[in-house]
């Protein structure tokens, strides 16, 4: 299960990034978080302390260097497959049985130039996405930036994560455009903060062909768990419903090898 999940800012992708890896990882399942977001808070929704938070990988510029061969930046030459194998052990840190790697911000050159940093993340990304043993969730900003053709092709399946609001579904709409034009085979969608007895047929009459995997409540306590930085996964009976509602759906709808 390779999942990548996308979204507008604020609508709870991080949240169903979380709630999703550590459902997987108290049923037994080795999953890899990857935090491809720049403002990155995928640390803190899995419940690790500041202290603890992994280093960015687009800010190891030793790293980017020894890897990748490059002098000088921009306009100078390096390789474009660098090897990475040994990186999600080395620079990953373990949370209640997920392990968090940090990729961070990736300076782009404009006009699809691609600099050593992109370079590194995306060969990264597609060693992770190309490794058969675990379930690798990247939470990812509304761009699909860190996605090239090849590795959205590892892809077995991008969830769109929105509210219940017509802007958002808008955003939607543009993100499964981008998604198909590198050849994302399956998408699928999540809505966000429905509050009970919510009525959500409007909302999905616009939703084109993608697929509903299903909702998760409106619940204040994980606003508060937002707002005082700690991880909305309460594992309670509720959520968990919810959650394997959702993970069914994504099986459902073959986003795990093999089905």
């Amino acid at each position: 299960m390779k999942l990548a999940i996308s979204g507008k800012g604020g609508t709870g992708k991080t949240t169903l990034a979380t709630l999703l890896a550590r459902t997987l990882a108290e049923e037994g399942r080795p999953v890899i978080a990857i935090d491809a977001d720049p403002d990155a808070n995928l640390a803190s929704a899995l419940g690790l302390p500041p202290k603890d938070w992994p280093e960015p990988i687009s800010g190891m510029k030793e790293l980017i260097y020894e890897r990748t061969g490059a002098k000088g930046g921009y306009g100078s030459f390096f390789r474009m497959n660098p090897d990475v194998h040994d990186l999600p052990e080395k620079f990953s840190r373990v949370v209640h049985g997920v392990r968090l790697l940090a990729l961070g911000e990736v300076p782009l050159g404009g006009g699809g130039c691609i600099c050593p940093e992109s370079a590194l993340l995306k060969a990264l990304i597609t060693h992770l996405l190309l490794r058969p043993e675990e379930v690798v969730i990247l939470d990812m900003e509304a761009g699909i930036e860190h996605l090239g053709r090849a590795t959205a092709e590892a892809v077995t399946m991008m969830i769109i994560v929105i509210e219940p609001g017509l802007r958002s579904v808008q955003t939607a709409q543009t993100i499964s455009r981008l998604a198909k034009d590198i050849r994302i085979a399956k998408l699928g969608l999540v809505i966000n903060k429905v509050a009970p007895g919510m009525d959500l047929r409007p909302l999905t009459s616009h939703l084109m062909d993608l697929p509903l995997l299903g909702t998760l409540s409106l619940d204040p306590a994980v606003a508060l768990a937002d707002f005082e930085g700690r991880s909305p996964f309460t594992g309670k009976d509720p959520q968990k419903k919810e959650v394997r509602a959702i993970l069914e759906a994504i099986l459902s709808q073959g986003g795990e090898k093999g089905r």
